[in-house]
């Protein structure tokens, strides 16, 4: 193929002239046609000559691959070889520009009218170009060699050559490929590269965001992000919604973020031990809430089981002094029939020691002492009504006999005022404004305040467990409160018959006791009296005691030989005020039930005077001598004056003289001192016992 090319660009060369000399004139100008060395016009026509065969070559001609490493492998042969010794003959520029242009139009138009591939044209110019090194050699020839013949002749080796240096290239290259090893293809791309590639283009365009421009990162609400003028267009263009989610958006919810680059850090493993974590968290305290009440429950179960064996041990001692003292004979000392007191047989009597004006207007109702602070409280109305309306208390200190100041409690007349044992002194009081309310006398502040709902009466502790108290209503319900429960009550005692006021309320402890060892609520009504036995869990059994029928205006109760105070009005068929000391008894069921029957039997009757027009509350209790003996002391309104009798012997002992009707009777100890305190409207009187 090459050989035929060259025949046919030496054929104009030929005819030019049959002599050597023109022959030696041809070859001179084809070797200046295609010296690339020689700064000739003609290079400049080789550009366009070359721009012919690139648009012929993207017409659709393709190259072998043989011959593309022919070409190649001859060029670089042709250009690495030294030029030879002999001086090559080199025409003046002149002519040879003067030549070349003649032949100028030649190529051209060969190129032109050429429907040869482009293989072809770069195979004719390697041909041509590998005769110039063999220019030296033809001119050593002798000039009579025909031309026609000659140049075949001498372009004929060439192609030899190229086939040479392209099975020596080939061979070259396989070495190299043997000596270079194979790379790894997954090793050249990383995949973290690749993870990055898609983390940083944008989903609408897939170009690459910047942190800068109209292609910056930018993001929705839902999270996605684009570059700025892609999601705007999409938002203009879309029914406003995010290309990725399709959650509604628009170019108001647009955030440009101001970050050169954004690495998401897979926290999942993370969040979700944090999660783990916080339910751990919560099981454990739910196990430590749980194993504290559980250990709460067991200290609570300990200490009544505790309580009940110490009952027990009482019972057994109560047992055992009672059958020795049964089969002893009497002898010098006094027997007492049972259910009877001893007589008292001191010689000494109660003598007035101090006198307190209370309210020199009156209205005051009830009393109340302290025993841990030494302190007498009475009820009365405000001294200056105008600044402070409502009632309070009057403090009265009885180790020095001085009264103290006032304490603002309720807007209404207070009923009733109580003291527990518990040691920080508050008082628990009930009025008319529908309230209970818990006073602490170290503040003289209101610390608790317990709205009943209806008009409060009367009001006590419990003795037992001094976080329980009680409201005794005008309805006749007992309302029980928890202190540790501020905002109602936890339970209600409804009454069984009639709905009269609760006019006294007294709690009996648990104790070893024969007669009633049980524990409960006695409450006093206008129409009778009931015992609510507190069982178990906090539940109350009632046990209607059989009091007489209608005229009952106050109980009171004692709590060490469990006796109880009934105080009736006068009647038709009593003409004077009566007191009816009882003893509370308490008989089983049946033979098999655990279930007890609570009553009352009568023990003592009293007599004071014909009239009766206040709710005086009365009192009972043990004898200052600690003999056993009991008092009973109760007011008469007839000779304003408060009567004092032996329980045992049911005789009078004193009569202690008011100016005013008795409202409340109050036994008082300070320091092994033994006082009495009887209220009136406006003062109280303190007697002492000598």
């Amino acid at each position: 193929m090459a050989q035929e090319e060259m025949e046919i660009d030496l054929q104009p060369v030929a005819g030019y002239s049959s002599g050597p000399a023109s022959v030696l004139n041809g070859l001179q100008r084809l070797q200046g046609a295609f010296d690339p060395h020689q700064p000739l016009p003609q290079a400049t026509q080789r550009p366009r000559v070359r721009r012919a065969r690139t648009q012929q070559r993207i017409g659709g001609s393709q190259r072998t691959i043989s011959a593309r490493a022919a070409l190649d492998s001859y060029f670089q042969v042709s250009r690495s070889r030294e030029p030879a010794a002999a001086p090559v003959p080199r025409l003046e520029p002149s002519h040879s520009a003067r030549d070349n242009q003649e032949h100028s139009s030649d190529e051209t138009i060969e190129v032109s009218d050429s429907d040869s591939s482009s293989s072809a044209e770069e195979e004719e110019e390697a041909a041509v170009e590998a005769t110039a090194p063999l220019l030296p050699s033809s001119q050593e020839t002798p000039p009579a060699a025909s031309s026609g013949v000659s140049s075949q002749i001498q372009a004929e080796p060439p192609p030899a050559s190229a086939e040479h240096g392209s099975q020596e290239e080939e061979e070259a290259k396989v070495q190299q490929k043997k000596r270079t090893p194979l790379r790894n293809p997954e090793t050249s791309v990383p995949v973290a590269l690749l993870d990055e590639e898609e983390g940083d283009t944008c989903t609408i365009c897939f170009e690459q965001w910047t942190n800068a421009g109209d292609h910056r990162l930018s993001a929705l609400r839902c999270g996605h992000l684009f570059g700025y003028t892609c999601i705007e267009r999409w938002l203009k263009g879309q029914a406003g919604k995010c290309p990725q989610c399709n959650k509604k958006a628009k170019r108001s919810d647009i955030v440009i973020l101001y970050a050169r680059t954004l690495k998401a850090l897979d926290t999942s493993e993370q969040e979700r031990m944090k999660s783990s974590l916080e339910k751990e968290k919560m099981l454990r305290r739910q196990a430590e809430l749980e194993s504290a009440q559980s250990r709460l429950q067991l200290q609570v179960l300990t200490d009544e089981c505790s309580k009940l064996r110490k009952q027990v041990q009482e019972l057994k001692d109560l047992v055992a002094q009672h059958n020795t003292s049964a089969s002893q004979q009497p002898g010098s000392s006094r027997t007492c029939p049972p259910g009877s007191l001893p007589s008292s047989q001191s010689q000494r009597k109660y003598h007035l020691e101090k006198v307190f004006v209370v309210s020199p207007t009156g209205n005051c109702r009830v009393m109340a002492y302290c025993d841990s602070l030494s302190c007498l409280v009475v009820s009365q109305p405000s001294p200056q009504s105008t600044f402070i309306p409502g009632c309070g208390v009057k403090m009265m200190s009885v180790a020095n006999l001085k009264s103290s100041q006032y304490i603002p409690i309720h807007s209404k007349q207070i009923r009733g005022l109580a003291f527990g044992s518990r040691a920080d002194g508050l008082l628990l009081s009930a009025a008319l404004d529908n309230t209970l309310k818990l006073t602490s006398l170290a503040t003289n502040t209101v610390v608790q305040t317990y709205n009943a709902g209806r008009p409060v009466w009367s009001c006590c502790w419990c003795l037992d467990d001094t976080n329980y108290i009680y409201a005794g209503l005008v309805n006749g319900s007992i309302m029980i409160y928890d202190l540790r429960d501020t905002n109602s009550h936890v339970q209600e005692l409804v009454p069984q018959k009639s709905r009269c006021p609760m006019v006294s309320l007294s709690y009996l402890p648990r104790m070893a006791s024969a007669s009633l060892p049980y524990g409960g609520i006695l409450a006093g009504t206008l129409e009778g009296a009931c015992f609510w036995e507190q069982k178990a869990g906090n539940s109350y059994r009632p046990h209607h005691l059989p009091l007489e029928p209608g005229g009952c205006i106050d109980i009171q109760t004692e709590i060490n030989t469990r006796h109880c105070l009934a105080t009736y009005r006068p009647s038709k068929n009593n003409p004077c005020v009566r007191c009816v000391m009882m003893e509370l008894t308490c008989s089983p069921l049946t033979e098999a039930s655990e279930d007890v029957v609570c009553s009352s039997n009568p023990v003592q009757t009293f007599s004071a005077g014909p009239t009766c027009k206040l709710l005086t509350k009365n009192a009972i209790f043990q004898s200052p001598e600690d003999d056993g003996s009991v008092f009973v002391c109760a007011g008469d309104e007839a000779s304003n004056s408060a009567l004092l009798w032996d329980a045992g012997s049911g005789s009078l002992l004193q009569k202690l003289q008011a100016d005013l009707p008795v409202l409340d009777i109050c036994p008082l100890e300070v320091n092994q001192t033994h006082l009495l305190a009887t209220l009136t409207e406006k003062m109280v009187k303190i007697y002492k016992w000598q």
